[in-house]
């Protein structure tokens, strides 16, 4: 009786597990809290950003476009319509006003002193001859004709103000870091500000840089057995790729004051193998694609959206 007693519980429970196959989806969505308070802003510029590495993309422009597409259909703050700020321009033309400390004066030397001239004849009365006359007047000797100096070398004229503000080209992050003192100066940002009703500003850098990479990579070859069946298998091949690396720092800065308030840097890279090409473009826009959902988290509330699995 036993066994039986077993055998049909063991039965019972495989038909109330085959009942449960049947099974619906539940979307959900988890919402994330922004990482800085901007309840006290309305409007938002993207001001512009310090950019370098390729030449093949704007990305001081791009960036900018980008932002701004991206907060007006995802954030509550106003988006404000302005021309972009040649950074980069601004940024060496702030430093090169900076004023310079003034060269140390040499000690002043008193002035040498001439020496003394020899007395002339007749005031000594040496002129007079051994037989009690005055001997004839010596002719002056005669000087020797003055040789031609050459010409002084030219001196160059003084460069007009505001010839050394040309923007230098940023490669990597040793050229930008002495251009970054911009993102310190209170008053300019202020300035920014106030023109455009106190908004909060964004700006910061950004490098696009090429990247080169040689290594082993793991890829999939395809081939079939004597049974004429398909293998795949994975291979190990030297290879040389060759991409792109972007390196964005965002800076939020409280137009009223003038003061960052906060600030985040990203780092992403893409490598393509040599038989393919990819416009530069298209490899900033693909980077970009994954930093934004983190910019957006900065400002606004996000929500992650996903689905659970329920048994019925």
């Amino acid at each position: 009786m036993t066994a039986r007693a077993a055998a049909a519980a063991a039965s019972l429970l495989a038909l109330a597990v085959s009942a449960c196959t049947s099974f619906y989806e539940v979307p959900i969505e988890t919402p994330i809290q922004p990482k800085m308070d901007v309840s006290a802003f309305q409007r938002v510029l993207i001001a512009g950003f310090l950019a370098g590495g390729s030449e093949d993309v704007d990305a001081n422009l791009e960036t900018v476009r980008l932002l701004r597409s991206q907060l007006r259909s995802k954030s509550g703050l106003r988006v404000i319509d302005a021309d972009v700020l040649p950074l980069l321009e601004l940024a060496v033309e702030q430093r090169s006003e900076k004023p310079e400390a003034p060269p140390s004066t040499p000690p002043s030397t008193p002035p040498a002193t001439p020496p003394p001239t020899p007395p002339s004849p007749d005031a000594t009365g040496g002129g007079a001859g051994t037989n009690g006359t005055d001997q004839a007047a010596q002719p002056p000797a005669t000087q020797p004709p003055a040789q031609p100096q050459p010409p002084a070398p030219a001196v160059p004229a003084a460069q007009p103000a505001g010839s050394e503000t040309r923007a230098p080209r940023i490669r990597d992050e040793k050229d930008l870091e002495p251009l970054e003192t911009i993102f310190a100066n209170v008053d300019y940002w202020k300035k920014i500000g106030e023109e455009f009703q106190n908004p909060l500003i964004v700006t910061g850098s950004v490098l696009f840089t090429p990247h080169a990479r040689a290594g082993f990579v793991s890829r999939e070859q395809e081939y079939f057995d004597t049974l004429g069946r398909r293998r795949v298998v994975p291979v190990r091949t030297y290879s040389e790729r060759k991409g792109f690396i972007l390196r964005p720092k965002f800076i939020f800065i409280d137009g009223r004051t003038g003061a960052t308030l906060y600030s985040e840097t990203f780092r992403e890279e893409i490598l393509y193998s040599p038989q393919q090409a990819t416009p530069a473009l298209s490899s900033y826009f693909e980077l970009m694609d994954r930093l934004v959902p983190s910019f957006l988290s900065t400002l606004s509330s996000q929500k992650i959206r996903g689905s659970r699995v329920l048994l019925k």
